[in-house]
């Protein structure tokens, strides 16, 4: 047998094929099967795993409205008329129940409740209370499904927003929108499937790309950040003196090569996402500039969204963006708004961002409702976790709020989902769930199914295990649903 010269073998030859092909006795037999299996699953699960929809869906899309920092439900959507009364009282520790209070709080000697300082009304068919900061959300009152029993295991920022986005803790894992793109794909090729929309000029807890991110799912799922400028989306314009013909050439000769490369070391799902994101690249240079340019836009409806929706990156002006992007079938729309994290300074954050807020979130789902879309949108509201019913640090006309993971306050609207309903309930202290609770995989389960995804069906093989958004857990929330 003669050897086999260096200068012979392919220089495009994966290690992984060749750790396949170079497998001695049982052991290499073993790992050649083993990394086989990998290799398939990255290349085939779209037709064993997803055929997706599983079953009839309420929803095409999602808008999804993340309040960064965690809302305090107690000043917005949990009127509390007993912690009122007993504003200044020391917590009762059969309350707490020896529960561990955050690094924060929990050195404080004492730990007095603290009443909302805010008014409250009551709006809707089912007589939901709302803070006088949300005047325009209470006028869609009726189009709402208010869950008041939201809990989740985490009481930092960066765990508890990556755990409301991508089902786990710890980041690297696929984000809620990059599980629906790589399920169900795209409504318009022209588009990515997945766009993000972050307020400009907000300060609060950092928000990382791992959020919106495509983790083991590949690239092409992830999501794709628009940005308020005259080039939303970065380095997609042609530079200057390249003309679009020498760009179409230039993808076509690209194509050729990788088409060469995958021949030569076999399917590639880190070249076929790549191939994907470029002409998807060449597709948006024509698309984006007309999803995003609002000139077109009536007076009435830049009305409806307030004076804030003609100035790009307010959140005002991205409730309008999502609409269209809606309109044009993008399938999950995810918009940031920061600075909820309110350790002090209560009484004047709260009005300052329900004035940043309110409006938008109420303006969109009443022009998802004119346009006959909100019945197959399904718009989100919510932060990462609660706020406590105790003070954080001494009692003050300017008191603060501690993170609260035990129970806390989210809508939803539209989509197959019952409006003007009240969900779940807690203590009349506003300290725990006592009634239907809603855990963070349970609405992640519910999101899914209103888009006809079984939660439990749509898994992805990494590393030799199956993952899905909810993990292990996770139930369709029913009660809720139309």
């Amino acid at each position: 047998m003669q050897p086999t010269s260096v200068s012979s073998m392919n220089p495009l030859l994966p290690r992984r094929h060749f750790l396949q092909s170079s497998g001695i006795g049982l052991g290499g037999l073993a790992l050649a099967e083993m990394l086989g299996a990998h290799q398939v699953s990255a290349t085939e699960p779209a037709k064993a795993i997803r055929g997706l929809p599983h079953f009839a869906a309420k929803a095409k899309r999602v808008i999804y409205l993340f309040m960064s920092g965690g809302p305090s439900q107690l000043d917005l959507l949990d009127y509390k008329p007993e912690l009122i009364k007993r504003h200044g009282e020391q917590l009762p520790d059969s309350v707490r129940g020896g529960q561990r209070l955050t690094g924060m709080s929990g050195n404080q000697s004492s730990i007095p409740m603290v009443g909302s300082p805010f008014k409250f009304s009551q709006h809707g068919p089912a007589g939901a209370w709302f803070g006088e900061h949300l005047p325009n959300t209470a006028e869609v009152a009726g189009e709402l499904c208010i869950i008041r029993s939201m809990f989740t295991e985490s009481i930092n920022h960066g765990p508890g927003v990556t755990f409301l986005q991508t089902g786990s803790q710890i980041p690297g894992r696929p984000s809620m929108g990059a599980w629906l793109s790589y399920g169900l794909g795209s409504e318009n090729s022209n588009l990515p499937s997945f766009v993000v929309l972050i307020t400009k000029d907000k300060g609060g807890q950092p928000l990382g790309a791992h959020l919106w991110g495509s983790g083991f799912l590949p690239a092409e799922y992830q999501g794709l950040q628009f940005r308020p400028s005259k080039d939303p989306v970065l380095y997609l314009n042609n530079p200057q003196g390249v003309s679009a013909e020498s760009r179409r050439l230039m993808l076509n000769h690209l194509g050729e090569l990788h088409a060469h490369q995958m021949e030569a070391s076999g399917v590639e799902p880190g070249i076929q996402a790549r191939i994907a994101n470029y002409e998807m690249a060449y597709r948006m240079q024509s698309s984006i500039p007309e999803v995003t340019d609002v000139a077109s836009e009536s007076e009435s409806t830049f009305e409806l969204y307030g004076p804030e929706s003609k100035t790009p990156g307010t959140f005002a002006a991205n409730c309008l963006q999502a609409r269209r992007l809606a309109e044009k079938g993008v399938r999950f729309i995810q918009l940031y708004h920061q600075d909820w994290d309110h350790h002090g300074g209560i009484p004047g954050a709260i009005p300052k961002l329900c004035r940043e807020t309110d409006r938008g979130c109420a303006a969109l789902i009443q022009d998802l409702k004119q346009r006959g879309m909100l019945e197959d949108t399904l718009v989100i509201w919510g932060g990462e976790f609660g706020r406590t019913n105790y003070c954080q640090g001494k009692l003050s006309a300017s008191f603060g709020r501690d993170h609260h993971p035990r129970c806390f306050t989210m809508w939803m609207a539209g989509g197959g989902v019952k409006g003007g309903i009240i969900h779940g309930e807690t203590d009349e202290l506003g300290y725990n769930v006592i009634k239907d609770g809603v855990h963070v995989h349970d609405l992640q389960a519910t999101i899914l199914n209103q888009l006809g995804t079984d939660h439990e069906a749509l898994t992805y093989k990494f590393q030799g295990r199956r993952y899905r958004l909810t993990d292990v857990h996770g139930k369709v929330v029913k009660a809720i649903l139309s």
